[in-house]
């Protein structure tokens, strides 16, 4: 993956709260955030991590990934600051997959309204309730805000098999950004049915792997304000991992490195085949039509 160092960067809808000491208050059992993506199934291991991992989980092969002080986002000003702060590489996510939208949409006939991403670690309060880093990343509605610990993606890879990488995490990033247009369009209201392998909760995340598709493959092309483009190539090892990551994040994986078997009827996200096929659907046909998961028979 790369960025073009020349890009002028946006830091006016990323928040960095790092290291101010906020406070979620108890477990995270407790914060269910409406289309909690990618977030909603690290509550299935949250117990788990907190007594010290997964069963048969070995940390000490996997990369660290590197963060920065609290509020250091907000000194990403053009892409060459990449070069002395990595986490710039997040503004850059944001901002391509922000822009991204807010030029489709308008072509559809549809307002886009912005949706800041807020960084942080440890803790944070939120329109859904306090929640804590254990969550992982997710959107929540009342705000329409991402909510994002970066430490999550050495979650991604250290505990969920996950081969990470940059793509990975724009992937993620890009996923909670699909509940945002889900939100705008009202999607998010017709979940009722919150556990099943086709609920109205895994069609909705499902959906939201689609939407992220569909930007992956106009990502190249996304242009900031200046007309630079942000990302200038995504090559097929990115792709892999994109995929591999949405794989990560299946039910049927999660429940197998949980729990050693697979309850369907507990499905709130989707298999880790059904993950990797619709993002691809979406990454395929660069088309929102192409995400209809609510009529879709089989998933």
């Amino acid at each position: 993956m790369k960025f073009n160092p020349d890009a002028d960067l946006d830091t006016s809808s990323v928040e960095d709260t790092r290291g101010s000491g906020g406070r979620g208050g108890g477990l995270p059992g407790g914060m269910i955030p409406v289309g909690g993506g990618i977030g909603g199934i690290i509550l299935l291991v949250v117990i788990l991590l907190l007594s010290g991992g997964l069963p048969g989980s070995d940390s000490g092969d996997q990369p660290a990934v590197q963060n920065t002080a609290a509020g250091n986002l907000d000194s990403c000003k053009k892409g060459s600051d990449l070069q002395q702060n990595s986490d710039c590489r997040f503004v850059f996510y944001q901002n391509s997959i922000q822009s991204f939208w807010a030029a489709e949409l308008p072509r559809r006939g549809k307002k886009y309204i912005p949706a800041p991403m807020r960084v942080f670690d440890g803790s944070v309060s939120t329109g859904c309730g306090p929640a804590t880093s254990a969550v992982g990343p997710f959107y929540c509605p009342p705000d329409k805000r991402v909510y994002l610990d970066i430490g999550f993606f050495k979650t991604l890879q250290t505990d969920l098999g996950a081969r990470g990488g940059e793509f990975a995490e724009a992937y993620v990033v890009a996923h909670e950004y699909g509940h945002h247009i889900q939100n705008l369009y009202g999607i998010l209201d017709r979940i009722k049915s919150r556990n099943g392998p086709t609920s109205d909760s895994v069609r909705s995340e499902l959906q939201a792997d689609c939407l992220a598709g569909i930007w992956t493959n106009h990502a190249t092309t996304v242009p900031n304000k200046s007309g630079q483009p942000l990302i200038t190539e995504l090559t097929e090892d990115d792709i892999a991992r994109g995929l591999d990551a949405a794989a990560s994040v299946g039910d049927d994986r999660i429940q197998e490195k949980t729990q050693g078997q697979v309850t369907p009827e507990s499905f709130s996200h989707g298999t880790a085949a059904q993950r990797m096929k619709w993002f691809k659907t979406g990454m395929d046909s660069g088309d929102m039509t192409a995400c209809d998961t609510w009529s879709a028979n089989p998933l």
